[in-house]
């Protein structure tokens, strides 16, 4: 005798829905999570890279008694200020992660370094740079950093 009344197996509607809606969430929170890596680990680049720039200025300064000015840390171009004068650093230390230049500006803003140099007196030094007598470089921060939204990095004279 043949028997019709098969079993099937499958899943039911409801099955397949909510191993779809738990798909999703996971989802939602890797992807949330990962974005948030990603955005640490630029903050962290642009500390590294305020770091490296303050260790040359510093040395810069230790062997020549002041500050490069703005437009110096600008000259990047090879035979230029940078190649000169700060051997070791690497060209991409002037690119926020996020930027598309390597030019340092002189306020702080998203996607770029800042670089405020001044002579003693507090005013601008870009006439005679070698009165540069202090400066500020600032990264401004996807995320904060100690309750701050931006790294600064202070002349150490």
């Amino acid at each position: 005798m043949i028997n019709l009344n098969k079993k099937q197996s499958g899943f039911t509607i409801v099955e397949l829905l909510i191993v779809i809606v738990v798909i999703g969430i996971l989802a939602g929170l890797v992807i949330t999570t990962f974005s948030g890596i990603q955005q640490k680990a630029r903050d962290t680049e642009r500390e590294t890279d305020i770091k490296a720039l303050h260790g040359q200025i510093e040395a810069f300064w230790a062997q020549k008694g002041y500050y490069p000015s703005l437009t110096d840390m600008n000259s990047q171009a090879a035979g230029g200020f940078v190649a000169t004068n700060l051997k070791g650093l690497d060209a991409d230390s002037f690119k926020d992660p996020k930027g598309s230049s390597n030019a340092l500006v002189t306020a702080p803003a998203a996607n770029a370094y800042a670089y405020a140099v001044t002579n003693a007196a507090g005013t601008t030094c870009e006439a005679d740079d070698t009165t540069c007598a202090k400066y500020v470089l600032t990264a401004t921060l996807e995320g904060t950093l100690n309750g701050s939204s931006t790294f600064v990095k202070n002349s150490l004279n």
